[in-house]
């Protein structure tokens, strides 16, 4: 099962930056177990989230020509644990964007405060064999479309971003 994490783009500047919310719930089952009686969103899920961000940040810059996989947690710094009310804001900008792979520097933020912080290398795969399908093109972009990608993405000279057609 593939699935997001994220609840929106906030932001979204093709090639360069966006910035991501995920609502932390005590609804998620995840919550119920980690840990009873004192919730706690736990952190490598607070990466999942940085990662996801990041990653269709990076896909839609190389136009989902390649698939774009976390390959390493480069690094990784949390401050303090997100609980059940917390809205996590993931900030991610690209630092290196190249055929084969790009890195990216994350944060995560509740309200002004500093939450975490990573920097994550994505490998960008060639489809074929070995290299499993993540998603059908039109599934994609729905998702996207849920995320208001389109709605609020923009280009670097800030022309809105045009809705592929697959």
């Amino acid at each position: 099962m593939r699935w997001f994490w994220i609840d929106r783009f906030d932001e979204f500047i093709r090639g360069r930056r966006a910035t991501a919310v995920k609502n932390v719930s005590l609804a998620e089952e995840h919550m119920h177990d980690h840990f009873p009686g004192a919730a706690l969103m736990p952190n490598s899920l607070v990466v999942e989230g940085m990662a996801q961000t990041a990653g269709l940040l990076v896909a839609d810059a190389i136009e989902f020509n390649r698939r774009v996989v976390l390959a390493k947690v480069a690094g990784a710094d949390f401050h303090f644990d997100a609980v059940p009310g917390d809205t996590l804001r993931f900030e991610a900008t690209i630092l290196d964007l190249k055929p084969t792979g790009s890195l990216c520097k994350v944060t995560s933020t509740v309200g002004d405060r500093l939450q975490g912080e990573a920097e994550l290398f994505f490998a960008h795969l060639e489809p074929g064999e070995g290299v499993p399908k993540l998603f059908e093109p039109d599934e994609l972009l729905q998702w996207l479309d849920h995320m208001h990608i389109y709605d609020i993405g923009r280009d670097e000279a800030g022309n809105p971003l045009v809705r592929p057609d697959w």
